[in-house]
């Protein structure tokens, strides 16, 4: 493309449909006519000789070199309009907004609570809707100003969505803290003859990829219930003599009531991140309030690290 006939506009075009993969709702989304975004994409094809998107069944299908495209381009025209953004001068001490977050159970106590509690601080004006997270539907959603932002799995939101990682989360072993089986060092064998909860988010699951994991060790575990919700499962942990593997962020701050030990054999975890949607990202609110969680996410691990070795009497097997 020859910088000095460079036209903005047309880089705005060629991110809408590259966004949409669809004529029409690029249009749509530019506020101009289907023909003139034809145009527009025929400009397109000539200044970077290549045809950038392929007709499909449905919508269009973007070549090798348009995928490419589509980072480098978010990312200088983001830096563009930051420039230019009158809203960048949000002010969350007297802002009114409400925002609507999906996430799972467990991401509404670990992540959202502290959040909620932060903002009546910080942004007083600010309301947070909470929405189960329902994969299915949630591009539709998103579109349509129902849900501003997930919480989730990054690596599985669809493609179109923008995606920021937050931490990686990684599984505990919890039970309570004076349960006559449960050490700080236990073998495979110890920790399958325990009687465990899992966590079905489907309902009624007896098996998980950890009982995988232990077959291949030549061990089964003792399941014993399988609950719908992980916030069902420190409490009844805590009150009886089960175990569980939790996301560690969920307990830990239930120092006083469960001890935490660290698995005999690796457990994979999982990442955690934000997902939103193009209609979404330049508006000053919700961009402060992402800015807001990875600040909260990235004080809150430097708060738990400092427990930790402040703390030996938690007992984190190690």
């Amino acid at each position: 493309m020859d910088s000095k006939r460079l036209d903005l506009n047309l880089l705005v075009t060629l991110e809408a449909l590259l966004v949409e993969q669809n004529v029409t709702k690029a249009a749509a989304r530019l506020n101009l006519s289907q023909p003139a975004v034809s145009a527009q994409l025929s400009r397109l094809r000539i200044e970077f000789d290549d045809p950038l998107l392929i007709p499909a069944q449905r919508g269009m299908t973007p070549t090798a070199k348009a995928i490419e495209l589509l980072d480098p381009l978010r990312r200088a025209l983001d830096q563009v309009r930051a420039t230019v953004a009158l809203h960048r001068n949000f002010d969350p001490a007297k802002a009114e907004l409400t925002v609507t977050i999906a996430c799972t159970d467990y991401l509404q106590a670990a992540v959202v609570k502290p959040l909620v509690v932060e903002l009546r601080t910080r942004a007083p004006g600010v309301r947070v809707a909470l929405r189960n997270l329902d994969m299915p539907q949630l591009e539709a959603q998103m579109a349509r100003g129902d849900v501003d932002l997930a919480l989730m799995t990054p690596a599985v939101a669809p493609p179109s969505l923008r995606t920021r990682h937050l931490f990686d989360e990684r599984y505990v072993l919890i039970g309570r803290r004076d349960h006559p089986r449960l050490r700080r060092k236990i073998s495979v064998a110890q920790f399958a003859q325990l009687e465990h909860v899992i966590v079905s988010l489907r309902g009624a699951d007896f098996v998980t990829p950890v009982d995988n994991a232990l077959a291949a060790l030549g061990h089964k575990r003792n399941v014993v219930l399988s609950a719908a919700t992980f916030l069902f499962v420190p409490e009844i942990v805590a009150g009886s003599d089960f175990v569980a593997l939790v996301p560690e962020r969920l307990v830990q701050d239930r120092g006083d009531r469960l001890l935490l030990v660290e698995p005999p054999f690796p457990v994979e975890g999982f990442a955690v991140g934000m997902v939103w949607h193009e209609r979404g990202h330049g508006h000053g609110g919700q961009r402060w309030l992402r800015e807001a969680i990875v600040s909260m996410i990235n004080s809150g691990t430097g708060e738990r690290i400092n427990r930790a070795k402040t703390r030996p009497d938690r007992r984190v097997g190690r």
